[in-house]
């Protein structure tokens, strides 16, 4: 597997990923920058873009899915109640091939992303693993989470995905990828996340 990491414009910088498998099919997690960005990776290494995966439909982590989506016939993911057409959330429920079951495994080859939703920051946020890399998007960030103020957006439904983000089986050391900032791990944001540690005491004392 080969992974490449590109920004989105300004001023979000929104974290956008590519991946391509041993066999030469790529996925993107996040379709946030350019297409011409995407379409050089891809002529350089003579891969072919099979997958598109948006850990949720805000604009600045969808701007380049539709265009890439029907240049090269990709399938794209994202949760449909995220596929309202509007300014926030512009894709539509034509513009997508499928949404995520809770748990599914998708394969691209030898790569497996494994889905579990977080709404919280919109109705249909979710992250993905796969192998060493978490795709938090902006359920998580370094320190921090997603804002809950926006379209879709709901404070309780964020505290309890926080709460399940913290028991997911997911390895320690695995690389935390969010949709904006730094990377980080998954034990650094168990142990030192305000946001994580206060939605599992407000559990407790539930």
């Amino acid at each position: 597997m080969q992974a490449f990491h590109l920004l989105g414009p300004a001023p979000f910088y929104t974290n956008s990923f590519l991946l391509i498998s041993d066999a030469g099919h790529a996925v993107i997690i996040d379709p946030a920058a350019e297409v011409q960005e995407y379409d050089k990776i891809l002529k350089e290494h003579n891969a072919q873009l099979t997958t598109i995966l948006c850990t949720h439909g805000h604009y600045d982590h969808v701007g380049s899915a539709g265009t890439l989506r029907r240049e090269h016939k990709a399938r794209l993911y994202c949760e449909l109640v995220d596929c309202r057409g509007t300014q926030l959330l512009p894709l539509k429920a034509a513009d997508v091939d499928s949404g995520y079951e809770e748990g599914e495994t998708i394969a691209v080859d030898e790569l497996k992303f494994t889905v579990w939703h977080t709404p919280g920051h919109t109705e249909g946020g979710v992250v993905l693993l796969c192998g060493e890399y978490l795709f938090a998007g902006d359920t998580v960030f370094q320190g921090s989470m997603g804002r809950t103020d926006l379209e879709g957006g709901d404070d309780r439904k964020m505290e309890q995905s926080l709460r399940k983000f913290a028991k997911l089986p997911i390895p320690r050391g695995t690389q935390l990828l969010p949709g904006h900032g730094d990377f980080s791990t998954m034990g650094q944001e168990l142990d030192n996340n305000f946001y994580i540690r206060q939605a599992l005491r407000n559990a407790k004392a539930e």
